[in-house]
Parts: C-alpha cells; sequence; structure tokens
C-alpha cells in the first residue's frame, strides 16, 4: 500500500511540474477515437512539442488542487486526456481543433491559459487567433506605417525642391544662351 501511494505521489508530483512550465492545458474527451487515430494526434501535438497524456481525474484532481487551479476539476469528468504545451498557447489548441474537425469523436472539453479556466467556446476562440508570427508581423506593419509615411512627406519636400533647382537650373541656360 506505501509503494502505490508513494507512486501516486511521485506522479502528481512530475504531473505539477510539468504543468506549472505549461503556456496551456487543454482537457480533451477521446472517447471513440481508435488507437491509430489517438497514436496519430500524439504524433502530430509532438512534432509541435506538445504532450498529451490520459491521466487519472483524481491525480489530475489533486494537481490542479495543488497549482491553484481547482476549477479544472469541472473538466474532469469521464476519461480526460490532457494536452499541454510549453511555447505558444496558441498552437496546441488550433491542431486540437483541427484534429476535432477531422475526427469528431475527440472533442475540447475546457482548459487552462494562466490559471484562467477556458470552456470549449473560449478555446475555439483562442484557436481562431492568428499565429503568434502572424501578430507579430502585423504590429511591425503598424510600426512601419507612420514611418513610411513621413518618409514619403520628407522625399516629397527634396523632390520639389530638386524641380525648384532644376528650373532654376534651366531658366539660367536659357538666359545664358
Amino acid at each position: 500500500m506505501l509503494d502505490k501511494r508513494l507512486i501516486k505521489e511521485k506522479k502528481v508530483e512530475l504531473l505539477k511540474k510539468e504543468l506549472k512550465q505549461a503556456k496551456i492545458i487543454v482537457m480533451t474527451d477521446y472517447r471513440g477515437l481508435t488507437v491509430a487515430q489517438t497514436n496519430k494526434l500524439r504524433r502530430i501535438l509532438q512534432a509541435e512539442g506538445i504532450k498529451y497524456k490520459v491521466i487519472k481525474n483524481t491525480l489530475a484532481r489533486i494537481t490542479a488542487a495543488d497549482m491553484g487551479i481547482a476549477a479544472m476539476n469541472t473538466y474532469l469528468e469521464g476519461p480526460v486526456a490532457i494536452a499541454y504545451g510549453y511555447a505558444d498557447p496558441v498552437t496546441p489548441v488550433k491542431l486540437l481543433v483541427k484534429f476535432a474537425k477531422e475526427y469528431d469523436r475527440l472533442s475540447l472539453k475546457g482548459g487552462v491559459l494562466d490559471k484562467q479556466i477556458l470552456d470549449e467556446q473560449g478555446l475555439r476562440q483562442l484557436a481562431d487567433l492568428p499565429s503568434r508570427e502572424v501578430l507579430l508581423a502585423r504590429v511591425l506593419g503598424s510600426f512601419q506605417s507612420p514611418l513610411a509615411g513621413m518618409l514619403n512627406v520628407l522625399q516629397g519636400n527634396l523632390r520639389g525642391f530638386v524641380y525648384v533647382l532644376q528650373a532654376v537650373k534651366e531658366k539660367r541656360e536659357k538666359e545664358s544662351a
């Protein structure tokens, strides 16, 4: 009995360590997926550095309570697999939503983003966000736009000055000829 309890405590500690570092945690219901489909999902997620584990609800509840996100327990009913990633919080959700469209047996239950609980609707809204790279490009573009406008105005003044100088040069050439 002591060994089983010690093993469970170690599992909880390991899970807590992994989930504390995660940018996002997504709970899914995988009932109805075949083993091949589940393995395919794991490979897709693993290629992006995202972990996908089936975890006993009791251990997940203990971990959630220890982490201060006990509200996560509402999504820990029935068979639950947890996906979590460390880099970009949007990528795991996008991949899971895409996979759920292809295989309707997978359903998103809820998630945790920065200790904020998200329902399925919130996860789908998060999945609709553009990628980090696109958002950064948009921000950069918005910074560049005023600078480009100012450069255009300054170039217009310089062009005007060059035209005036050219006209003065042509006038003097006509007068001296």
